[in-house]
């Protein structure tokens, strides 16, 4: 009667934590249950007393090493801002993380990989993109591109907003280029979110705010 029942058991030194059964004959009564169940502790123990030799308990903290499992929900809207024109955006994430990102349609995202460093990049730069941008915050922002009438700075990724020249700086300015350039990593502060979602910034808001003990946002 080999084979008559594929009988799983988990569990703690406490206890059985959860049962899988498989059986090819129609039943089986209490009494193969109970020694079964028995015999599964005993093997338990033997195998939790055997692992206990070699660590005592468990590591604080996993190897940098192990793969890293992390979930993340984000607002279901976000999910094409997340994936990026033709898939653009995840890819790019994927690779500069080497990690790999799936994303369902509840907006739940999953992110792993083999490097701790790698994953925790990956989950800012997701909770980063996906994030509601805040008016009265303060970005770390990077100039995206420079115009006659002002900076377009990107605050979070994929996400830009516009400095107008008269928030630049207190004063008057007589060109964007004497303040920024492409490529420059600026604090600003967002001061108005249009009903287009279109981010208006101020430099000068954000150097006032901070140089009063105040705290950048990201």
């Amino acid at each position: 009667h080999y084979g008559d029942m594929d009988f799983k058991i988990a569990g703690t030194g406490k206890g059985v934590t959860g049962i899988q059964l498989d059986l090819k004959i129609d039943g089986i009564n209490e009494e193969i249950i109970r020694g079964t169940l028995e015999q599964a502790k005993e093997a338990r123990l033997n195998l939790l007393r055997s692992m206990l030799s070699a660590i005592q308990r468990p590591r604080k903290e996993i190897s940098p090493h192990a793969p890293r499992l992390v979930r993340r929900q984000i607002d279901p809207s976000k999910i094409g801002l997340l994936i990026g024109p033709g898939g653009k955006t995840i890819r790019a994430i994927q690779e500069e993380t080497k990690t790999t990102l799936d994303v369902d349609d509840s907006g739940w995202v999953t992110i792993s990989g083999f490097d701790a460093a790698g994953v925790e990049d990956a989950v800012a730069r997701v909770e980063a993109l996906t994030e509601e941008i805040k008016v009265g915050k303060i970005y770390n922002g990077t100039v995206s591109s420079v115009k006659d009438f002002g900076a377009f700075i990107e605050i979070v990724p994929g996400k830009d907003g516009l400095c107008h020249i008269s928030e630049l700086a207190d004063g008057f300015v007589k060109s964007v280029s004497e303040i920024c350039k492409e490529g420059d990593k600026v604090q600003v502060k967002v001061i108005a979110v249009d009903d287009q979602n279109r981010v208006k910034l101020s430099r000068k808001a954000a150097l006032a705010e901070l140089a009063g003990g105040g705290d950048a946002g990201t």
